[in-house]
């Protein structure tokens, strides 16, 4: 039998998940938020980010991730994350909240000067080594993350695509959503080989995922 397309990531062997536990058990620490460029911190360490719709709960992963529940602002209010938002994890890594898009609310310009700076980072950030997709389990790829995953595919960024709030849907819906997950990735030549499955609340996926962190090199 062949293997599935976008198969799910496999819970890290006794080395990987080492790893991921002393890169979390380290020092976690917001650094700033940035609106332009000209703010970014020094691109001295390893850096992975975070994108995904407004309230796809990407904040409450990074809290989950890092173990302090209130270092990424969690909000119900779409677009209220309107700046690139740098964390340090350990002592040689950046974990990047970007801003979360399919804000229907925000005015225009605000989106379009979101979708600038957006485009200028994923392009031009030299230690970024991976993007992290998140896609609300519940309800698939809609027409929006395309577009981040297409600008993605052109800056040549690696993204992984990670399903969140996995409890929120039963296990016999599980498959469909897959089926659909991995149809719309194959049209993308930027996208790593495998889903990670998460959920915040239950603890899903949390360890698999700082351990693929940890070891990118």
């Amino acid at each position: 039998m062949s293997q599935l397309p976008f198969p799910i990531a496999e819970e890290p062997d006794a080395f990987s998940h080492e790893k991921g536990r002393l890169l979390f058990a380290g020092q976690t620490e917001f650094v700033k938020g940035v609106v332009a460029m000209s703010g970014l911190p020094d691109a001295d360490r390893m850096e992975v980010c975070f994108a995904g719709r407004s309230n796809v709960g990407k904040s409450t992963l990074i809290n989950a991730l890092t173990g302090h529940k209130a270092l990424a602002r969690a909000s119900n209010t779409p677009g209220r994350t309107q700046e690139i938002n740098f964390f340090t994890a350990g002592e040689g890594h950046y974990l990047v909240d970007l801003p979360g898009y399919g804000y229907a609310n925000a005015p225009l310009p605000i989106v379009e000067k979101w979708q600038r700076l957006l485009k200028q980072y994923l392009s031009g950030r030299q230690t970024l080594r991976r993007a992290f997709v998140l896609i609300d389990a519940r309800h698939g790829v809609k027409k929006v993350d395309h577009e981040i995953m297409s600008l993605l595919d052109s800056s040549a960024v690696t993204f992984q695509c990670v399903l969140t709030k996995v409890d929120k849907v039963k296990l016999v819906d599980r498959e469909k959503v897959l089926d659909q997950v991995r149809g719309e990735l194959s049209k993308h030549p930027a996208a790593f080989p495998e889903v990670v499955m998460t959920s915040s609340e239950k603890g899903d996926g949390i360890e698999t995922l700082r351990a693929i962190i940890a070891t990118l090199v």
